[in-house]
């Protein structure tokens, strides 16, 4: 061998394996939230070692039931129920600290056990201040009074925390937890803005501020760098890592039926940003979809049932808010929905939940299409106003008639029930991986 070949030889030992390491899998809403995806997240996490939130905050509503118990979730990932798991907060979430320590101890009365020694938090998250949550309420009576609607938030105050991000006045856990006297500074002066902005609004900042303080140590055990942990979780030992995703495909800020959005990405490209993790990591992508759809609050929604089937659904399902309390609008499924929510995320699977609540009906619809002055269109109008316009083109299917929340397998469900899986798989293009028929884990048939 030349000295020239010896030399590239020894050059290509040294260059660095392109080691992609662990996927993670993650969960995503397919239509405009509430889709159960708790519950699929919920039945991943059993074996999973890493369960991660991205994105949103205490916005999001999961409930999981569990041996008979109903845990509600808005800021802790739902798979911190699993007691060998870590829970993981990324950066791309907006954390309001009285909020998670209300949940933690609420949750901890129905059975959670030491949720605090299992949770990681990223300490490039930014936080919700009490004052964001009252300017949320503020923002929606302008809007109510000014343009006579609003836009339905929750009144978290997640919007006015990404505002204060986007504008780079907002302030993160690693701030809380570095130079508290700067971090008081930066606080007050936030809080004046706000208030120069909404005279009515009162800030106690004092008293604020001391409550920070103490919860700033009780989270710091908690508090890690969030890019170099999920670094050492991808390419350390093999882990199953689980992403829950808050909200859904409909409501993403670039995606959703704007303005009547959250105001984070909650389709697959927010995992990335949100946990500072390369797409290369990203393995399988779950749609959850029930078998009808809903919404909360206002907005365009083509399949809605303003009548005695939209309020069947809304009672059989119990479609209550969670977060909010708010009842949901009901209607029929849409598809055109899925295949765009399944052009943005790209789907590898997709769970149906809800299926049991069709049980009663004699004929049911699925909307297919959507047409614009007499004529179908391929694509998802961006323009509510245009939207609003859309006449939906329906398939009728037989009803099954049955109770199916006792079925667990494939071969239980009626054929007719079966048929309406085949259609929205066909239809989607993307197979359906699990099928909800019920409240608690065993409720959701596996079918491959």
């Amino acid at each position: 061998m030349s000295a020239k070949d010896q030399k590239s030889s020894n050059a290509s030992k040294k260059r660095p394996r392109n080691d992609v390491g662990n996927k993670v899998t993650v969960v995503l809403g397919g239509q405009w939230g509430d889709e159960g995806k708790g519950k699929v997240v919920d039945l991943l996490a059993t074996e999973s070692d890493i369960v991660c939130r991205c994105q949103g905050g205490n916005n999001a509503g999961h409930t999981v039931v569990v041996e008979g118990k109903e845990y509600d979730f808005h800021l802790l990932p739902s798979g911190i129920i699993n007691s060998k798991a870590t829970s993981f907060i990324g950066n791309g979430v907006v954390i309001h600290l009285p909020g998670l320590f209300e949940e933690g101890d609420k949750n901890e009365k129905k059975g959670l056990k030491d949720w605090e020694k299992r949770l990681v938090i990223s300490d490039r998250a930014h936080i919700v201040f009490d004052f964001h949550q009252a300017v949320d309420g503020l923002q929606e009576v302008q809007r109510q009074a000014q343009e006579g609607k609003n836009i339905g938030t929750t009144r978290k105050g997640i919007g006015p925390t990404y505002s204060s991000k986007a504008s780079r006045t907002g302030l993160r856990i690693c701030d809380l937890l570095s130079d508290f006297k700067e971090f008081s500074t930066r606080f007050k002066l936030l809080a004046q803005q706000y208030q120069d902005m909404f005279p009515t609004l009162e800030v106690d900042t004092e008293a604020q501020l001391k409550k920070l303080q103490e919860f700033a140590e009780r989270i710091r055990p908690m508090v890690q760098d969030g890019v170099y942990f999920m670094y050492e979780a991808l390419h350390g030992a093999p882990k199953n890592i689980l992403v829950e995703g808050a909200n859904a495909a409909l409501l993403d800020i670039d995606f959703g039926t704007y303005p009547f959005v959250t105001s984070s990405n909650c389709t697959v490209g927010g995992v990335c940003t949100g946990l500072g993790i390369p797409p290369q990591n990203v393995g399988d992508v779950y749609g959850v979809v029930k078998a009808y759809t809903t919404r909360v609050g206002i907005g365009a929604f083509p399949t809605e049932q303003l009548n005695d089937v939209g309020e069947l659904l809304q009672t059989r399902g119990h479609e209550v808010g969670v977060t909010t309390g708010r009842k949901r609008r009901c209607g029929w499924l849409d598809l055109v929905i899925l295949r765009y929510a399944h052009m943005i995320n790209g789907f590898t699977a997709l769970a149906l939940t809800k299926l049991d609540i069709l049980d009663e009906m004699d004929e049911i619809k699925v909307g297919v299409a959507y047409k614009l002055n007499g004529k179908r269109i391929p694509y998802f109008p961006a323009n509510m106003e245009v939207l609003q316009k859309v006449e939906v083109e329906y398939e009728k299917l037989p009803g099954w008639k049955s109770d199916t929340s006792l079925c667990r397998r494939w071969d239980d469900l009626p054929a007719k029930a079966q048929n309406y899986i085949r259609f929205v798989e066909n239809h989607v293009g993307v197979p359906i991986k699990w099928v909800g028929v019920g409240k608690s884990r065993e409720c959701m048939i596996q079918m491959f």
